[in-house]
């Protein structure tokens, strides 16, 4: 019985440990998405203001390339796909990847991943992963991030290889769903700006075409920082509430196991009496046994 109590008393001091794992791991979590939520604002007001800067760029272009459909025939073309860096987040990578697969066909379609995790998810479904990164871990290292994306983006549309480009990521959600966004990065949609109407274009020291492509590249890095910021930040939250569900678990296991304490340990005092018992009434006994023996003559 002491072997099982002591078992028993093992397992709680383990899950307490556990517990206070969980709560950390819960804790950063959240830190880390508010941080990432926090920078969502810088990133968006930069990529207004690069949109207004091609808005007046394109006052000196005679033309500017006519917009793309995101539906059109994937032929040569380059899903990005943003998964977690790690783990513990449910089925967040399954979600993401899920949603590049069934808006493209994958045999005709090249895959860039990012997040190791989502890379085993990606790897299981047999995905064509020609360029593959780790995802980022603190919101200081998304520019970093995106300018390696960038370059291998670049590189990739130098070859030839590829013509049309799309991402695909999580989005922080309140609600226990992954919400997952897709979003074309290339060919370069000039038509969504506005073009400032009946006032002087501005005096710039490049040609016009030149002007805008270095804009349009600017302008696809903001959109690759705020892609990796939302991402991170929905990650963090899948994280979240997948501790949240663990800490619950841990409780119901907390609960299970005092109540097996307690009641080893009434069946151990239970013994203890019943053998004191026994021990007190064969005294008594032997006593009374040796009262009524007879007097030899």
């Amino acid at each position: 019985m002491s072997n099982r109590l002591s078992e028993v008393q093992a397992r709680m001091t383990g899950v307490h440990g556990l517990e206070s794992v969980v709560g950390a791991m819960r804790g950063i979590a959240a830190a880390r998405s508010r941080d990432a939520r926090s920078r969502l604002d810088g990133i968006q007001a930069c990529a207004r203001m690069l949109g207004a800067a091609i808005g007046d760029a394109l006052l000196l272009a005679d033309r500017h390339p006519p917009a793309t459909s995101i539906d059109a025939p994937p032929a040569g073309a380059l899903t990005i796909i943003l998964g977690a860096e790690q783990g513990f987040v449910g089925t967040f990578n399954e979600h993401v990847i899920d949603a590049a697969v069934s808006a493209t066909k994958p045999p005709a379609t090249e895959y860039f991943m990012v997040g190791d995790r989502g890379g085993v998810a990606a790897a299981e479904r047999g995905l064509n992963i020609s360029w593959s990164a780790p995802m980022v871990t603190h919101a200081d290292e998304v520019p970093a991030l995106a300018d390696r994306l960038a370059d291998a983006l670049y590189e990739r549309l130098a070859s030839g290889r590829s013509a049309r480009v799309k991402i695909v990521h999580a989005v922080p959600n309140s609600s226990a769903t992954i919400e997952v966004s897709q979003q074309m990065l290339l060919p370069f949609d000039f038509d969504r700006f506005l073009i400032a109407r009946g006032r002087d274009a501005p005096l710039v020291n490049l040609a016009p075409q030149r002007l805008l492509e270095r804009l349009a590249q600017e302008y696809v890095f903001a959109q690759l920082c705020e892609a990796i910021m939302l991402s991170f930040a929905a990650e963090n939250e899948a994280r979240m509430r997948a501790m949240i569900a663990a800490r619950t678990n841990v409780h119901n296991t907390l609960e299970r196991l005092a109540g097996n304490f307690r009641q080893l340990r009434q069946e151990e005092i239970t013994s203890e009496i019943v053998e004191l018992s026994a021990g007190s009434l064969a005294a008594a006994a032997g006593r009374r046994k040796t009262r009524l023996r007879p007097i030899s003559r």
